[in-house]
């Protein structure tokens, strides 16, 4: 079960993400797959800079997720021009 919980947060930061970044993303199922790993990224940027939100757990993965979602989407940006 917390696979799954794991999908959905990363599929709801990669949309938000893509709703976020200028020009939409790289569209709905690349953006939910960036999003999955961008809580990953997001984790990483987060524990390394050592920032704890003091958020509720769905709160705090969600913002999490999106931002690492975003930080790939602007990366990904940069390789697709």
């Amino acid at each position: 079960m917390g696979f799954l919980y794991f999908l959905l947060i990363g599929a709801a930061a990669g949309w938000i993400a893509g709703k976020l970044m200028k020009g939409g993303g790289f569209g709905f199922f690349l953006n939910v797959a960036l999003g999955i790993v961008g809580g990953f990224v997001g984790g990483w940027v987060f524990g390394f800079l050592n920032i704890d939100l003091g958020m509720g757990v769905l709160t705090g993965q969600l913002i999490t997720a999106v931002v690492g979602a975003v930080i790939l989407l602007f990366v990904a940006g940069l390789f697709k021009k």
